[in-house]
C-alpha cells in the first residue's frame, strides 16, 4: 500500500476515534502489526487550536511515520489553514474527516453531517488539497441516511479534488453504529473510482476481514472498535491474510507487557491523574475476557493514583500466572 511517497508495510489501518486513538494507542497499533494509524481528529477552528486537548492530540513524539493526523471542520479557508498548521507540527499525511455520526460534531455540520452538502464537500476538498503538499486522504460513511445513499459522488469528488486514499465506513451517519455495517456501497464505490478505498465496519476477526476484501474488492481495511483491548488484532489479520492460518492468541504475559507499556504511554502524555482516568477504560477492554476481568475492572475503576493502579495491574497478572 501506498500514500503519496509513503509506502506502508501493508493496507491494515487504524481508525481515528476520539478518545482511544492517542499516541499511546497508535504506538501500540503500529508495532503491533498496523500499517498506518490515523490521529484522533484535530478541530480546524483557530480558537481551539491551543488548547490542551489539541496540543495532546498532535503530540507525536517517538510515534514512528507516516504520520496522519485528521481535522474536521466545515469551512474550506479553516480547513486548508488546519491542513497547513498540521503539516507545520510534523503530519505527513491529512486526513479529512466526514465520517464522525457524534451529535457534537454534526449540530456543527462537520463531520458525517457534510455528507448532506456535497457542493460544500467539493470546496472543503479542492482548498484541504490544495492548500498542502503532502497526501490528503478522505474518511466517509456510506451516506446521510439509508434512503440516502451518496457515497459513489462523493469518492467521484474526492477523486476530481486530488484526494489520494478514501475509507468508507459501512453505515449511514443516520445508522450511528446500530445495524449490522453494509458492503455493497463500499464495492460499487471500489469498482467506480481509481483511488484506493479502504473498508471499515464490523470487522472483528480475521476470517471477516478476509470475507470483508472478498466482498467489497477493497485495497485495504481499516479497524476501530475491534482493536479496543486488542491491539494486536493487526498482526492476527495480517498473519491470516497471509497465510490462512490463524494465530494464537497472546499469552497472559504478552498481554501484561503490551498493557504496561500502554499505561506507561498514557501517564507520560497525559500526566498521572489524567492519565489513569483514560487508563480505566483501557484495562477494562484489556482484561474482559480473561479470567477475574470484570472483577478487576470494578476494582480499578475507583483507584484514584497511578502508583496503586499500577500495583493493581501488577496484582492482578501476578495472581493470573500463578
Amino acid at each position: 500500500m501506498q500514500i503519496g511517497a509513503h509506502v506502508l508495510r501493508n493496507a491494515l489501518f487504524v481508525a481515528p476515534m476520539a478518545g482511544v486513538s492517542d499516541r499511546p494507542f497508535r504506538i501500540l497499533a503500529r508495532r503491533l502489526g498496523a500499517g498506518l494509524a490515523v490521529s484522533e481528529m484535530v478541530s480546524s477552528r483557530p480558537e481551539l487550536r491551543a488548547s490542551r486537548k489539541s496540543l495532546l492530540r498532535v503530540d507525536h513524539a517517538g510515534e514512528p511515520g507516516p504520520v496522519s493526523v485528521q481535522i474536521a471542520g466545515a469551512d474550506p479557508a479553516m480547513m486548508a489553514e488546519a491542513a497547513r498548521c498540521n503539516v507545520a507540527a510534523g503530519a505527513q499525511i491529512i486526513d479529512i474527516n466526514m465520517g464522525c455520526p457524534a451529535k457534537k460534531v454534526c449540530n456543527a455540520y462537520a463531520g458525517s453531517a457534510l455528507l448532506e452538502n456535497e457542493a460544500l464537500v467539493a470546496r472543503i476538498l479542492e482548498a484541504v488539497v490544495g492548500a498542502v503538499e503532502v497526501p490528503v486522504t478522505l474518511k466517509v460513511r456510506t451516506g446521510p441516511s439509508p434512503e440516502r445513499r451518496n457515497a459513489l459522488r462523493i469518492a467521484r469528488l474526492a477523486q476530481g479534488a486530488g484526494v489520494q486514499l478514501l475509507a468508507i465506513h459501512g453505515r449511514t451517519r443516520a445508522c450511528g453504529f446500530g445495524g449490522a455495517a453494509e458492503y455493497d456501497t463500499i464495492a460499487e464505490v471500489k469498482s467506480r473510482v481509481s483511488i484506493p478505498v479502504i473498508a471499515n465496519g464490523d470487522i472483528e476477526t480475521p476470517r471477516a476481514a478476509r470475507e470483508v476484501l472478498a466482498r467489497t474488492g477493497a485495497d485495504g481495511l481499516m479497524i476501530g472498535r475491534a482493536a479496543f483491548g486488542r491491539p494486536w488484532i493487526f498482526r492476527e489479520i495480517a498473519h491470516y491474510l497471509a497465510t490462512g492460518e490463524e494465530l494464537a492468541p497472546p499469552a497472559p504475559a504478552e498481554i501484561e507487557a503490551v498493557v504496561r507499556e500502554h499505561l506507561e504511554g498514557l501517564y507520560t502524555l497525559y500526566g498521572d491523574a489524567q492519565g489513569l482516568r483514560i487508563a480505566r477504560k483501557h484495562l477494562g477492554w484489556y482484561t474482559r475476557a480473561l479470567p477475574g476481568g470484570e472483577g478487576f475492572r470494578q476494582r480499578v475503576v475507583r483507584i484514584e493514583e497511578a502508583a496503586p493502579q499500577r500495583a493493581a495491574v501488577n496484582d492482578y497478572f501476578a495472581r493470573l500466572a500463578a
